[in-house]
C-alpha cells in the first residue's frame, strides 16, 4: 500500500520472494518529472544522504550513476556548503560526504522505472485501502475502493499472503487493525510545531553565490529560525525557510523573501532580493516525530508489515526519510535470506524498526531540546539526556575540528552508526579539548582543493 520510495523498494525486495507483488497507489504515476499530489512535501527540499546512497546502490546497481546522468546535483560536506549550526559557521574543509539534492520527483521517477521493469511487480493506480482482510490472528489482504468519485462505488477485496503498508505518516492502520480485532501499535510522538515554506528560485549567475553550491542554517533552541537553498537538476534552487509554531512562514510572494531575515545572518535574504522566482511558495506543517512500536508485545496479526513513514516519520527538515525507505528495504532484503532465523512477522518487524532508529534518535533528540516540544516522547530517559550531553559537545567541536566534523557528518547523513562519535580520537576531542575556532563570517570559498 503506497507507491512512494518505501513502496517501491519493499516491493521490488518482495518480488524475489513471491510470484506476484501488487503494488497500490491512490495517484496516477506521471509520465514525467513532476510531483504527485499524493506526496505532501513533493515540492519541498529533499536530499539523498550518503546511507541511502549506499543502499540504494545495494538494493539497484547502478542506480547513483543514473542519478548524476540525470543531472541530479551532488554537494560536498562541508566544501561546497556555507553551513551555519548552533551559532558558529562549519569551516570549509574537503568534502568528507556527499549528498544528492535533485527534486523528489526526478528520484522517485528513476526509481519507479527501475523497479516496475520487473514483470513480477502489477500496480493498481488511482485505489486507495480503506480496509484490511482479515482477523486479530493473520490479514489476509486490503479492501480497496477506486478513487473516481463515484460515492456509491464498493469497495473490493485483494487477497494477499502478506500486506505491507508504505501509505505514509496519514497511514490508516491503527484504526483498520483495530477493525479486525487485532491491536493499534503504541505511538511515540514528539512536535516542535515546525513549519517551513519553499519556493524554486534561479540565482543570476546559476549559483548560489561564487563556489557555494549550497546554503543551510540548522535550527536550533536559541535560534529557532531555519533555512536555505539547495541546487536542483535544472541548474535552479530550492529555498527552505522554517519556523516554530505560532510563527509559520508565509507563502505570500513578497513575505517569503522578508522572512528569510529571521535568519542569523543575511547572506540567504540578499540572494533572494538578487534572484529570479520560478515558483509560488509552498507551506508545509506536519513535521512530528511518530514512530509506531509495533514490536512492543499485543494482538499484532502475522501478515502484516510497515515501513517508511508508515512505521516511523522523522520531522523531514532533517533530510533523513528517502534514506530511512531506502534502509528500510535493505533490513527487509536481509531479514528474508536471513537462513538461520525464520522471518516471522515480529522479527521483520523489529528489523524494519531498528532501520529508522538511528534516523530517530538523531530527530527526536534535536526536537526535545527545541522550545515548545510537545508528545509523550519528549522527556525521554537518563540515557538520553547522557546522549544529548555528549551530543552538544560534538556540535561545538564539528565546526571547527575536521576530524569531529567528519564523524559528526557520517553519522549525521546515516553513512556510519553512532559509535563513530565514541572513536579515541574523536572522544578525546569531545571530552578534553576546546571547540577550535570557526570562521566569524559565512566562508566564501572552500578551503583546498576541491574534487
Amino acid at each position: 500500500m503506497g507507491g512512494s520510495i518505501a513502496g517501491l523498494l519493499a516491493a521490488h525486495v518482495l518480488a524475489g520472494h513471491a510470484d506476484r507483488v501488487t503494488l497500490v497507489e491512490r495517484d496516477r504515476f506521471p509520465d514525467g518529472v513532476q510531483p504527485r499530489p499524493g506526496v505532501p512535501q513533493g515540492r519541498h527540499p529533499h536530499v539523498l544522504l550518503e546511507g541511502g546512497q549506499t543502499a540504494l546502490e545495494s538494493l539497484l546497481p547502478g542506480f547513483l550513476a543514473e542519478l548524476g546522468a540525470a543531472g541530479a546535483p551532488r554537494v560536498g560536506m562541508p566544501s561546497d556548503m556555507v553551513l551555519w549550526q548552533q551559532g558558529r559557521w562549519f569551516r570549509r574543509t574537503p568534502a568528507t560526504t556527499y549528498i544528492h539534492t535533485g527534486s523528489r520527483a526526478q528520484l522517485e521517477g528513476l526509481v519507479r522505472r527501475r523497479v516496475l521493469a520487473n514483470p513480477v511487480i502489477g500496480v493498481v493506480e488511482g485505489a486507495e485501502a480503506v480496509g484490511l482482510l482479515g482477523d486479530g490472528s493473520r490479514v489476509r489482504g486490503v479492501l480497496l475502493r477506486d478513487r473516481s468519485g463515484d460515492a456509491r462505488a464498493q469497495p473490493r477485496a485483494l487477497e494477499a499472503g502478506l500486506v505491507v503498508d508504505a501509505s505514509g505518516t496519514g497511514t490508516k492502520a491503527a484504526r483498520w487493525l483495530s477493525g479486525i480485532g487485532a491491536e493499534a501499535p503504541p505511538e511515540e510522538t514528539i512536535d516542535t510545531g515546525l513549519a517551513y515554506a519553499s519556493r524554486v528560485y534561479r540565482g543570476r549567475s546559476g549559483v548560489l553565490d561564487g563556489e557555494t553550491l549550497s546554503y543551510y542554517v540548522y535550527p536550533a533552541p536559541d535560534q529557532v529560525h531555519a533555512g536555505g537553498a539547495l541546487p536542483l537538476e535544472d541548474g535552479s534552487h530550492l529555498v527552505i525557510v522554517s519556523g516554530l509554531r505560532g510563527d509559520e512562514p508565509p507563502t505570500d510572494d513578497d513575505e517569503f523573501v522578508t522572512y528569510a531575515k529571521r535568519l542569523p545572518h543575511p547572506l540567504l535574504h540578499r540572494w533572494l532580493d538578487d534572484a529570479e522566482p520560478l515558483s509560488p511558495a509552498f507551506g508545509y506543517r506536519r513535521t512530528a516525530n511518530i514512530r509506531r512500536r509495533y514490536d512492543l508485545s499485543g494482538r499484532h496479526p502475522a501478515g502484516f508489515l510497515a515501513t517508511g513513514d508508515a512505521l516511523c516519520t522523522v520531522n523531514p527538515v532533517y533530510g533523513q526519510g528517502m534514506a530511512v525507505a531506502a534502509l528500510s528495504a535493505v533490513a527487509l532484503r536481509d531479514a528474508l535470506a536471513d537462513r538461520r532465523r525464520t522471518p516471522t512477522t515480529r522479527r521483520v518487524l523489529r528489523a524494519l524498526l531498528a532501520a529508522s532508529r538511528q534516523a530517530w534518535d538523531i530527530s527526536a533528540g534535536a526536537d526535545r531540546a527545541m522550545p515548545g516540544a510537545v508528545g509523550n516522547a519528549v522527556a525521554g530517559g537518563p540515557a538520553d539526556r547522557a546522549a544529548g550531553w555528549y551530543l552538544g559537545r560534538v556540535q561545538e567541536r564539528a565546526p571547527g575540528d575536521p576530524v569531529v566534523g567528519r564523524a559528526f557528518r557520517s553519522v549525521l547523513t546515516l553513512g556510519a552508526p553512532v559509535s563513530a562519535l565514541f572513536a579515541p580520537r574523536v572522544a578525546r576531542a569531545v571530552l578534553f579539548g576546546p571547540p577550535a575556532p570557526t570562521p566569524v563570517e559565512p566562508p566564501a570559498a572552500p578551503e583546498g582543493p576541491r574534487h
